[in-house]
Formats: structure tokens, C-alpha cells, sequence
């Protein structure tokens, strides 16, 4: 057994029993929706369909980050026990919350001199930032230490790729992430926007693709252009959706066409609550490890 251990947020949108399995705890954020806070809990206290479905409904949902005694509260009882702490956060290019946990990890310092409190940007989001924390429990269980893992995970974290497209702009209008006219026209063109995680953790838009159909294919493309190894990849590969279950599997067969190490072992999970209520359904996102990210 570790003598640390590796904790992150519900926005690495891993399943519940990702958690149990593999040891990880985690920290929740919070959304807000028609007026009433919810806790982003893994849909432990809704589904994914009824989440979404207000959303298509017109709900109204803000999001909110993890505060900083949130982290004192969780990590205190670990460090108690003589437990140290890596925690991995949501990008510092979509979130404060990085800052949160560093606040946290400086106020708890003093009281257990002898205990290691380490936060992690992970620059990542979604199943991208879950692929990430699924890798460092390899290393982990691998029995790779605590130093060892921390510097691993700051040099390896730039080589998780992060690809997806929208194809409902409503959440991302209502955000301030694209202008009302921008999502009306998109929306009557049927164009995908394809996006990406850039070196800085940033969202940043890549290509616009008429019809979901052809933005299927080019998340598959992009992933063959730089996926480590090409075709004999045979890392982890992650797939996340906000309600389209049939789009995600879409994705999972094509790749499973060109790189067939990953048959039957690609990660399918739902985007939760915090990353849904910017992304909107209909959304699909690709994560795999491959090329450094440099822009």
C-alpha cells in the first residue's frame, strides 16, 4: 500500500468506480441550476439523461469551484493518518480552482511539518484530466514514489491529447463562449466546431465541420495524426459524452478500425455536471496520449 494519496476533482468526469477501484479520492465542485445549488457527486443523486434534459429544456446552470477549506476538509483526516497528498487539478486555463487547492495545501503546511502536500496543474479537462489521474494510479501501483510520480506527472501531463466537438452551441452562447449570432448561423449550417486543449489548458477552436457525421470522423483523423505510436498505439484511450452514448461508440469503432490493440478497451464515461453545463449535450470528446503539446 502507497504511503500518499493521489486525489483530484468530480471534473475529471471518471466514473464512481474508477474512485473506488483504483483509490483516488476526490473533491467536489458545484453547480448551479434555475436558482438551486447542486453538488457535482459522480450523478450519485441524478442521471446523466435528466441532468442534460433541463438543459435541452432551457434550464440556466452556472458553475462554481471547489473552496479552499473544501480541500482542508478532505485532505486533513489523510494527513492525520501520516498520509502525504499529490492532488492533481482542473486546468488552470479553465478554473481558479488550481489556486484553491494551494491555498489549502499552505494552510494545512504548518500544522503537519512532517507530511508532503503537492498540487499538480493538470491542464487538462474532462476524461482528458481522468486519463491523466488513471495513468498516475499505474505509476502508483507500479510503485513508483512520491517525488518520482510528481515530477513524472509534470513532465508526461503535456502529452495527453484532448480533442472534441459541440454540437449543441446553446450552453456555450449562454456562457459567453461564442456570440448569439455565431451559434445561430452554426446552428443552421449544422456546423461541429472541433476544439482542442492547448499548451496553456486553454479550450481553443481548431476547425469548423459541417454535419456531426464528418466531426465524427475528423476526431478520429486527428487522433491518427497524433497519436503516440500511430496505428500500434497502445496506451490508454478516453471517451467522453454529454447524452450521446451512440456518438461516443461511433468514435470508439472507427478507432478501433485503424488501431486494433484498443479493441473493447476504450473508456467510455459520462461528462459530469460542472463540465456539461458549459459544454452542453451532444458533445464528445477524444483523449489519448501522443504528441506534446507546444501551441
Amino acid at each position: 500500500m502507497s504511503d500518499y494519496l493521489i486525489s483530484c476533482e468530480s471534473t475529471a468526469d471518471m466514473p464512481l468506480s474508477f474512485y473506488r477501484e483504483r483509490n483516488v479520492g476526490y473533491v467536489c465542485f458545484h453547480y448551479e441550476m434555475n436558482g438551486e445549488t447542486y453538488t457535482d457527486d459522480i450523478y450519485q443523486t441524478t442521471t446523466p439523461q435528466e441532468f442534460f434534459g433541463k438543459l435541452k429544456a432551457g434550464a440556466q446552470a452556472k458553475t462554481s469551484q471547489v473552496g479552499t477549506g473544501e480541500y482542508v476538509d478532505f485532505w486533513e483526516p489523510y494527513l492525520k493518518e501520516g498520509t502525504d497528498i499529490i492532488h492533481v487539478s482542473l486546468s488552470t486555463g479553465i478554473s481558479g480552482t488550481y489556486n484553491s487547492a494551494c491555498l489549502a495545501a499552505e494552510t494545512l503546511a504548518p500544522k503537519y511539518p512532517d507530511r508532503k502536500i503537492r498540487v499538480i496543474d493538470s491542464l487538462s479537462a474532462s476524461a482528458g484530466f481522468g486519463l491523466l489521474v488513471a495513468l498516475m494510479a499505474d505509476k502508483r501501483d507500479e510503485g513508483m514514489g512520491f517525488d518520482e510520480l510528481v515530477a513524472w506527472t509534470e513532465v508526461n501531463k503535456m502529452n495527453v491529447n484532448q480533442w472534441f466537438f459541440v454540437s449543441d452551441l446553446d450552453c456555450l452562447k449562454r456562457g459567453g463562449r461564442v456570440s448569439a449570432t455565431s451559434a445561430l448561423i452554426a446552428t443552421a449550417l449544422k456546423i461541429c466546431p472541433i476544439m482542442n486543449v492547448n499548451f496553456e489548458g486553454k479550450l481553443i477552436p481548431r476547425e469548423k465541420i459541417r454535419t456531426k457525421k464528418k466531426a465524427i470522423v475528423r476526431l478520429v483523423d486527428a487522433m491518427m495524426a497524433h497519436v503516440e505510436n500511430g496505428s500500434a498505439y497502445t496506451g490508454r484511450c478516453t471517451i467522453s459524452h454529454s447524452d450521446c452514448l451512440d456518438d461516443a461508440l461511433e468514435v470508439a469503432h472507427l478507432i478501433e478500425d485503424k488501431i486494433p490493440a484498443l479493441k473493447d478497451k476504450i473508456e467510455i464515461s459520462d461528462i459530469g455536471g460542472v463540465i456539461g453545463a458549459h459544454t452542453g449535450p451532444g458533445t464528445v470528446a477524444l483523449f489519448f496520449m501522443g504528441d506534446t503539446r507546444v501551441d
